[in-house]
């Protein structure tokens, strides 16, 4: 037993002890006077358990901040440990800054873009802010419709300034700036698979370079073809249409519906107080977050599920849209190849220990040894900030020997492949027979549409102009105008018709496909002799008309025609009821020289499952072959 080391003497001190190996403070010397005998203390044997409890004032909040600062405290780094720049952690974080308020921005601009006053007295009604500017700024969308119409619009010209800054510093707009990738960011985060790629090796391995991250440049050559060949149906896979349309379409309304349903169950119990709650708090919400009334907008589970299965997708790819479907990135990542910042390697210092790959954002192939793939960075700075041998550093006109500038691993057949797909979306939507031989008659476009052929190369499937509708008359299209004109917007006036007075729609519309138009513009002035825009014609069905063929009174459509004067007028008649006594009824009629289509009578008809008054496109102004009017019209 004497091998055995001899346990530590007490120190006799409570509280803070002093580590083992720190060299010994000096002990004050006590002079004492001699006649006082010094006694010898006895020794004492005491445990852990025994010491008696001692609180210092303060001490809640004192290891409070203990723990704050051991929170913050930088962890001691592996390998070499050489501390990342402090330029660059100071750039991650102002990243992470970036990124909370470029989303909260838009969410911001998606819950204003909608009219929450009134349209009574005549006042010009417009958006106070520029609701679709995330759109504006979209160089995909602007290449996109410049390709399809040979057009630039003025308004896309903000593209440009995101195109200089992706010249300069890289593929930034999808770390830093965009709402989707910082949702995918953030979902990636949240929702972690414990099995999947988001721990340990297994993440590593994710955020390794994958040949699927070309897909998105076939996809991009694909949608700019059919471009070339007059479609704009890239829209559909473009970020910020896929954010306005899936969270102001399905998640707005949602969260909407909850809300009040909750609300209501809240002022139910007849609890003054939770009654008086309920109140304030619906107030506060609808006047800044919530919509002023329960919305529906047509297939809006479809946008919904679409939206929860690529952030559910982030479980097993980290930021998947990004990194495989994303048009935009790959738009990006073609102008990010010879951005005048990027990454330097010092091979020769990396000693694979894979940290730069834990929470690399873009999977560019940011280690030591290979080829860093410029194209990809997102620009995130998580690589340098976490390499510990000093191997990344990003610098202005970096030395490229370490950076792939070509895309040497896309397929040649893929991509020709992906060419002539595009090239064939033209003959294959518009050779069926919903857009010329056999035209959906209840395809109602917005005031101010342009023509079907010039709105299929304009329209990018944004939904802006179905989330500003004040009446939730606009709704994404299924397969009224083809598959190519899946989730353009269509009137369905049985849920709202369109308010005479509004122009919103092709205010916020950022390509043209709804025009600037005036309230002037659409109502008409007689005395300018310019006629008002027409959306279709309304028709009767007398077998379902109450008037007609119940004997019953009824004048609701005629009441709110909202023409002047009014489209609708009626006609005094006395009819039998089935015991012989004359029942005085108004049958009404339309007048379609002044019937605009804007669907008013159908959504107010009395007659619930299918009204006997709908709307029709015939007699819509932007066609001249699609006419009622002998007299007006031009046919082939």
């Amino acid at each position: 037993m004497s091998d055995l080391p001899k346990p530590l003497p007490w120190l006799g001190v409570v509280g803070v002890v002093p580590a083992l190996d720190a060299a010994p403070a000096p002990s004050p010397v006590l002079s004492l006077p001699a006649a006082v005998p010094t006694p010898q203390a006895p020794a004492v044997t005491m445990t852990a358990a025994a010491l008696p409890a001692v609180k210092a004032p303060g001490a809640w909040w004192g290891r409070a901040l203990e723990g704050l600062r051991a929170r913050f405290k930088p962890r001691k780094r592996t390998g070499s440990g050489l501390p990342a720049r402090a330029i660059i952690v100071w750039l991650r974080n102002a990243r992470r800054v970036s990124q909370v308020g470029f989303l909260g921005l838009f969410l911001f601009l998606l819950v204003r873009t909608e009219f929450r006053g009134g349209f009574a007295g005549g006042a010009t009604v417009r958006m106070p802010y520029p609701v679709e500017g995330f759109l504006l700024a979209d160089p995909f969308v602007a290449l996109m419709t410049f390709l399809s119409t040979h057009t630039v619009y003025r308004s896309l010209w903000w593209s440009l300034g995101l195109v200089a800054l992706t010249l300069v510093f890289g593929r930034v707009f999808c770390g830093w700036i965009c709402p989707f990738g910082t949702l995918h960011h953030f979902f990636a985060w949240l929702f972690p698979n414990p099995h999947g790629a988001t721990t340990g090796s297994r993440r590593v391995r994710a955020n390794h370079t994958h040949a699927y991250q070309n897909v998105k440049y076939y996809l991009l050559f694909a949608f700019l073809v059919a471009a070339v060949c007059g479609s704009a149906i890239g829209g559909l896979f473009d970020p910020i249409c896929i954010c306005v349309r899936a969270i102001g379409l399905a998640v707005l309304p949602a969260m909407n519906y909850v809300t009040a349903h909750t609300l209501d169950g809240v002022a139910a119990t007849n609890v003054r107080a939770l009654q008086v709650g309920s109140d304030v708090t619906r107030d506060a919400l609808v006047a800044s977050v919530l919509q002023p009334r329960q919305y529906f907008f047509h297939q809006t589970w479809v946008l919904g599920g679409l939206l929860f299965v690529v952030l559910l997708a982030n479980r097993w790819i980290p930021r998947f849209w990004c990194r495989v479907l994303c048009p935009l990135g790959a738009t990006l990542g073609l102008l990010a190849r010879h951005a005048l910042v990027g990454m330097e390697k010092d091979h020769a210092k990396c000693t694979d220990c894979n940290l730069c790959l834990v929470d690399c954002q873009g999977a560019d192939s940011p280690q030591g040894g290979v080829k860093w793939r410029q194209d990809e960075c997102h620009g995130c700075l998580n690589c340098e900030v976490a390499c510990p041998e000093d191997v990344i550093k990003f610098r202005w006109l970096p030395n490229r020997r370490s950076t792939s500038l070509a895309q040497q691993d896309l397929d040649r057949r893929k991509t020709l492949v992906s060419v002539l797909a595009g090239a064939a979306v033209l003959p294959a939507t518009r050779t069926s027979d919903t857009l010329d031989s056999n035209y959906y008659d209840r395809l109602l476009r917005p005031p101010g549409a342009v023509e079907e052929r010039d709105f299929m190369d304009r329209c990018i499937r944004c939904a802006e102009c179905m989330k500003v509708c004040p009446n939730n008359a606009l709704h994404p299209a299924l397969l009224e105008s083809g598959i190519e004109g899946l989730w353009t917007p269509v009137l369905i006036p049985r849920i709202g018709y369109c308010e005479p007075s509004c122009v919103l729609c092709g205010q916020v519309c950022p390509t043209g496909a709804i025009q600037k138009i005036t309230e002037d513009q659409k109502l008409g002035n007689p005395a300018r002799h310019v006629e008002a825009i027409k959306i279709g014609t309304a028709f009767y069905d007398q077998g379902r008309c109450l008037p007609w063929s119940m004997a019953t009174p009824c004048i609701v459509c005629e009441e709110f025609c909202p023409t002047s004067p009014k489209a609708i007028w009626v006609e005094e008649v006395d009819v039998p009821d089935r015991h012989g006594a004359m029942v005085h009824v108004q049958r009404p009629h339309v007048d379609p020289r002044l019937c605009i289509g804007c669907g008013a009578c159908e959504k107010v008809c009395p007659v619930q499952d299918r009204p006997a008054v709908y709307v029709t496109s015939v007699g819509e102004s932007r066609s001249r072959t699609n006419v009622i009017l002998l007299e007006t019209g031009t046919y082939t």
